[in-house]
C-alpha cells in the first residue's frame, strides 16, 4: 500500500485560487453594491443625460374659416426629417438611399450634414407625408429621427389667396391676414421629456413639461359663395380682354364687411414653389390708381352740399371742350347745355370742371377727405396703400378742374368701393372689416343724408338708356354706379392706348345693401370702356351676390331723375 504525501506547495496554490475567487466575488458584491445603491442617482442622472432628452410639442394653428364656417385654412400633421450629424457620418454607407428615399441631390445632402458636424440638429427635409416619414425611419440609420410639425392647407387655392394669404415653413404668416393675425393664429408649443434609443428613436414617453396651446379659429366676413363667383367673373373679363390685371371688391353697405375681394392674376398658396414677384400682393389694397370720372358723383356731392346747385342746376358745356391756361378739358363730345344730374350720367369732363371751379377749394377737399381719399381705410390689412390726395392749398385750377374727373389724385379699389358705400347708407361709411361682424356699426357721417339721396338717383340713370353704365343693368334690381374709363400715366404725360375701366355701384338702388367697384387693367381687346370692360363683370356678379344673399328684387323706374327734379334750372357760369 502507498502512502500518499501532503505537499504544503500545493495547498498554498490552492488556497491561494480559493482566495482570489472569494476576493474578486467580494469586489464583485461591492461594485455591484456602490453602482446599485450608493451611485445610483449619479448614474442614472449620466444615462439619463445619454438617452433621455426634452423634445417639443407642436401646438396646430388656429383654422380660418369664412363667415359661414367654411375652412379657409387648416393645418394637418406631418412630419419633418433631422439627424444628429455626429451620428450620422458614421452610417455614410446608407446615405444614398436616404438621399433617394427623400428625393435629395446625394452631394447637397453631404455638404449640408458635413458643414454642420459640429450641430445636434440639422434638417435633412421638412414636411413628408406620414406615410414617408414610416419609410425612412424603417431604414434604421443612426442618427436619424422625426419631428412632428402642422402644414397649412387652404381648400379653396387661389379663389382665396389674396386676402387669406399663406404661411412660410415654420408655420409663420407671411401674407394676408395670415400674417395680419399672426399671433392670434399661432399657437404655443408644448414640450416633454422622453427616453430614446441609441438611434435616436422615442422609446418611452417620460413626462410631459408644458402643454400645447392651439392658436385661435378666425372667422372671416368673405363669403365664399361670393367670392367664388367675383373670381370666376373676374379671370374670364381678364381673359377675353387680354388685361393685365384686375380687381373686384364688394362691400356690405350696413356693416362695413369684405363680402368679397379677388384680384388677377392670382395664385396658389398651395404651391409656393410657383410664386413669382409681386403675384402675393393683393392689388385690391396695396394698388393705387386713378379712378376717374368714378369721383365725378363726390365733385356733385360738394356742388349740393355748397347749396350753389341744384339736380337741375344748368351747366354749359358746348362746344365740348373748355380751356383752363394752355391745358384744354374734353367730353366724348358736345354735349350742350345739360344739368348736373346730366353730368353725372353723360360722364362730362367739362361739366365736372366747371362745377368744380365755381366751388371754393376747401369745399372739394373736405368732401374728397371726408370720404376717406388720401386715407387708409383702416382695416389692418399688411401693405395698405392710403393713396394720394394733395392739400387744396397747393391746388391751381387746372389741378383743380382735373381732379373733379379723377385725375390728379390716387386710390385703391378698396377706398373708392368704401366711398361709394357711404353714397348708398344716406351718407354713414362704416369702418372696413375683414372678419365677420356680428353686432350693428355705428359709421361715420361723410355727407348729409339728403346729398346722399340726390344723387342716388343721378347714379341710378347712369345705368338707363343713354347713360354710359347700361352693360350693368341687373334683372330685377335698381342699379346706382359710375363708369370711368382712366388714361394711364406714363413718363411723357397721359398714354393713348393704355387705359383702367372702372365701374363702381350699389344695389339694390331703393335700398342699397352692396356696394362694388371692379378695375380692370390695360384692356388690349377692341373695347377697353369701363361701361364696356368693367360694367358687365359688376352686373353679373352683382346679379349672383344679390340672388345668393336673399335680397328681394325692387322696382327700377325709368324716369328715377323725376324724384330730385327741384325747381327752376339755375344757370351756373364759373
Amino acid at each position: 500500500m502507498t502512502q500518499q504525501v501532503h505537499n504544503p506547495a500545493t495547498g498554498f496554490r490552492f488556497a491561494l485560487v480559493i482566495g482570489a475567487v472569494v476576493l474578486v466575488s467580494l469586489v464583485l458584491v461591492w461594485r455591484a453594491v456602490d453602482l446599485h445603491v450608493f451611485r445610483k442617482d449619479f448614474l442614472q442622472n449620466q444615462g439619463d443625460a445619454r438617452y433621455l432628452r426634452i423634445v417639443p410639442i407642436s401646438a396646430h394653428r388656429g383654422m380660418i374659416t369664412d363667415r359661414h364656417g367654411e375652412p379657409l385654412a387648416i393645418s394637418t400633421p406631418v412630419d419633418s426629417v433631422w439627424v444628429q450629424p455626429a451620428d450620422f457620418s458614421e452610417a455614410h454607407q446608407a446615405w444614398p438611399k436616404l438621399a433617394r428615399l427623400l428625393q435629395l441631390d446625394l452631394a447637397q445632402l453631404q455638404r449640408k450634414v458635413l458643414a454642420r458636424k459640429d450641430r445636434e440638429f440639422v434638417y435633412l427635409k421638412r414636411h413628408i407625408s406620414p406615410q414617408l416619414a414610416e419609410k425612412v425611419m424603417a431604414l434604421g440609420i443612426p442618427g436619424v429621427n422625426l419631428q412632428r410639425e402642422y402644414q397649412r392647407y387652404y381648400p379653396a387655392g387661389e379663389v382665396m389667396a389674396h386676402v387669406v394669404g399663406f404661411t412660410d415653413v415654420d408655420d409663420q404668416g407671411q401674407e394676408g391676414l395670415e400674417l395680419a393675425y399672426n399671433d392670434w393664429l399661432q399657437g404655443v408649443a408644448g414640450s416633454q421629456r422622453v427616453l430614446k434609443d441609441r438611434l435616436g428613436r422615442v422609446v418611452r414617453y417620460v413626462e410631459q413639461i408644458a402643454r400645447p396651446e392651439p392658436g385661435k379659429d378666425l372667422v372671416l366676413s368673405l363669403d365664399q359663395r361670393l367670392q367664388y363667383l367675383a373670381y370666376r367673373e373676374l379671370k374670364r373679363a381678364v381673359q377675353q380682354h387680354k388685361a393685365r390685371s384686375g380687381s373686384v371688391v364688394v362691400l356690405d353697405v350696413q356693416t362695413g364687411e369684405v363680402l368679397a375681394m379677388v384680384n388677377q392674376p392670382a395664385y396658389n398658396p398651395n404651391n409656393r414653389g410657383q410664386f413669382k414677384g409681386g403675384q402675393t400682393r393683393n392689388r385690391a389694397v396695396t394698388d393705387v390708381f386713378e379712378p376717374g370720372s368714378t369721383v365725378k358723383p363726390f365733385t356733385v356731392t360738394a356742388a349740393l352740399e355748397s347749396g350753389k346747385f341744384r339736380p337741375t342746376s344748368m351747366i354749359d358745356t358746348a362746344p365740348g371742350r373748355f380751356n383752363i391756361g394752355k391745358a384744354v378739358v374734353r367730353d366724348a363730345r358736345n354735349y350742350g347745355r345739360i344739368s348736373v344730374a346730366t353730368v353725372i350720367k353723360k360722364s362730362s369732363n367739362v361739366g365736372a370742371s366747371k362745377i368744380a371751379l365755381a366751388l371754393p377749394d376747401a369745399a372739394l377737399w373736405n368732401v374728397f377727405t371726408r370720404v376717406g381719399f388720401g386715407l387708409t381705410t383702416g382695416s389692418g390689412f399688411p401693405g395698405e396703400a392710403g393713396g394720394l390726395l394733395s392739400h387744396a392749398r397747393h391746388w391751381r385750377d387746372i389741378e383743380k378742374a382735373t381732379l373733379a374727373f379723377g385725375y390728379g389724385l390716387s386710390v385703391t379699389p378698396l377706398q373708392l368701393t368704401r366711398a361709394y358705400s357711404g353714397l348708398a347708407a344716406d351718407g354713414i361709411m362704416r369702418p372696413v372689416s375683414f372678419l365677420r361682424v356680428d353686432e350693428p356699426v355705428q359709421g361715420k357721417r361723410v355727407m348729409p343724408a339728403r346729398i346722399a339721396r340726390l344723387i342716388r338717383p343721378m347714379l341710378e340713370a347712369v345705368i338707363h338708356d343713354g347713360g354710359t353704365g347700361t352693360r350693368a343693368r341687373v334683372t330685377g334690381y335698381s342699379v346706382s354706379g359710375k363708369t370711368g374709363t382712366v388714361k394711364k400715366a406714363t413718363a411723357g404725360g397721359y398714354s393713348d392706348d393704355r387705359y383702367i375701366a372702372v365701374f363702381a355701384g350699389f344695389a339694390p338702388a331703393s335700398r342699397p345693401r352692396l356696394a362694388m367697384v371692379v378695375t380692370i387693367n390695360e384692356p388690349r381687346g377692341k373695347e377697353y370702356y369701363g361701361g364696356q370692360v368693367a360694367a358687365p363683370v359688376f352686373a353679373r356678379i352683382m346679379a349672383g351676390a344679390l340672388r345668393a344673399l336673399n335680397i328681394p328684387p325692387d322696382t327700377a323706374p325709368d324716369t328715377s331723375l323725376k324724384r330730385v327734379a327741384l325747381a327752376n334750372p339755375v344757370e351756373v357760369t364759373p
